[in-house]
């Protein structure tokens, strides 16, 4: 792929965070460390269950608001954008901090060679900058992603102009399955998901120094306990892709689970020990008559 495409996001939400507390607010609640938000910088980030369960996975970055100060906007899936805003809210207290949809903004992914550049961002994943009366930032998760845009609806032109054609969703859904990114709750279960099974860690979703959030316990055990031993990986589907939910065998025994797949890509949610068997043995595993064969991206560094 040689050419630069852009596709909006209609099944993404945004969600405002305003007011002085803003910061300590989210602070003290979510996977990353929001004092990383700046005009030059968004972050991926995680709410969890206080078992350390996953809820919602969004994006933070920063937007000038019409008052001339700065608000937070999370890029969060935009039928759970509601349950997101009530969850938050149960811990508002006395901080002095709105929560509010986004109306008048839309969530745009470019993607393709010299992405980066096209937008004046530096490739570096995370890096943000000012664009077309929003934001612009290179995804945080991986910069093979590409970026993602957060600007009013009726700005879709200045990507056009900075060299990007419209896009088409399946082949945006090829690039994220290959790099192994899951989609919030269509790859990860709510209120069973643990962060490091789903790769936030290696995407940069897990801040380590940041101190106390909600579910961070469970979290910090997992990682320095060495307790992951199943994960979200991409997957090559020989055959036609497996509905979500379907079960992965090996031999006969089952080891995993199918999530998203598109196009002969997939994530699948596999025993580790699985895994590195299929490997050795030179085997594919199986799923609904599907032959699957489990990659290691470049982030992957597990034993």
């Amino acid at each position: 792929m040689s050419e630069r495409f852009y596709l909006v996001l209609d099944d993404r939400g945004l969600l405002t965070v305003a007011g002085d507390d803003r910061a300590t607010f989210l602070q003290g609640l979510i996977s990353n460390d929001v004092l990383k938000v700046s005009a030059g910088r968004a972050i991926y980030a995680s709410l969890l269950t206080a078992q350390g369960r996953f809820l919602h996975d969004f994006f933070i970055a920063a937007l000038g608001d019409t008052a001339g100060g700065e608000s937070f906007v999370l890029d969060a899936e935009g039928a759970r954008l509601e349950d997101l805003r009530k969850r938050l809210m149960l811990y508002r207290l006395r901080s002095k901090v709105t929560l509010a949809p986004l109306a008048d903004h839309v969530v745009v992914v470019a993607f393709g060679p010299g992405t980066q550049a096209a937008l004046d961002l530096p490739e570096e994943a995370g890096s943000a900058a000012p664009f077309a009366g929003g934001v612009a930032y290179v995804d945080p998760r991986l910069s093979g992603l590409g970026a993602r845009l957060i600007i009013p609806g009726e700005r879709l032109e200045a990507v056009a102009a900075a060299g990007f054609k419209p896009g088409e969703r399946a082949a945006y859904d090829r690039l994220r399955l290959s790099l192994g990114a899951p989609d919030g709750s269509r790859d990860m279960p709510v209120e069973k998901a643990l962060l490091l099974e789903n790769n936030f860690d290696e995407l940069n979703g897990v801040d380590w120094k940041k101190g106390c959030y909600v579910g961070q316990e469970v979290t910090a055990r997992m990682k320095y306990r060495a307790l992951v031993r199943k994960r979200l990986l991409p997957v090559r589907i020989e055959g036609a892709v497996p509905a979500p939910g379907t079960a992965v065998t090996l031999d006969g025994e089952e080891v995993g689970e199918m999530r998203s797949g598109s196009d002969g890509w997939g994530l699948a949610f596999l025993r580790l020990e699985a895994v590195e068997t299929a490997e050795r043995e030179g085997k594919p595993l199986s799923a609904g008559g599907a032959a699957l064969t489990p990659l290691k991206p470049a982030w992957w560094n597990a034993a």
